[in-house]
């Protein structure tokens, strides 16, 4: 049993590692505008916002698989207890299966029958879903149709 001196502890520090998470945001939201040189006190479009933090949750990921493979579980923890915050301010992805009749509706507009041209189709879906699907995941399902 926990006491709730103990339990008050951890929500804090949960609190404590969000807020750094968030911070870290902020700051890269200026980065970008810095980067696209406008003043800081401007805006980022929606769309500029969601790269900013699809970004980090790549960044998050990549760090989270070398750790793992360096042997630091530690440190892959923590990557993703900061991704754990960073995902909840992406859409929801669509499944491979809603991807699929997409996918299989823009292999026959296009044409494309040879798994050598799978690359352009792929494109093709992630152009036309603008970020509402993982890459990887239109790439499982174009493989599958092959």
């Amino acid at each position: 049993d926990l006491s709730a001196k103990e339990l008050l502890r951890r929500s804090l520090a949960r609190e404590k590692d969000k807020l750094g998470v968030l911070r870290g945001l902020v700051s890269d939201f200026m980065n970008e505008l810095i980067s696209k040189k406008r003043m800081p006190t401007d805006m980022l479009t929606d769309e500029e916002a969601l790269e900013v933090i699809k970004r980090g949750v790549k960044r998050r990921l990549d760090s989270i698989d070398q750790f793992t493979k360096g042997g630091r579980p530690d440190l892959a923890e923590g990557e993703e207890m900061e991704l754990k915050y960073l995902k909840v301010y992406l859409p929801q992805m669509m499944s491979q299966d809603e991807i699929r009749p997409i996918a299989e509706k823009k292999k026959v507009e296009l044409n494309i029958t040879d798994k050598m041209k799978s690359g352009i189709l792929v494109g093709a879906i992630l152009k036309e879903l603008k970020g509402k699907a993982d890459g990887a995941d239109v790439k499982a399902v174009v493989d599958s149709l092959f």
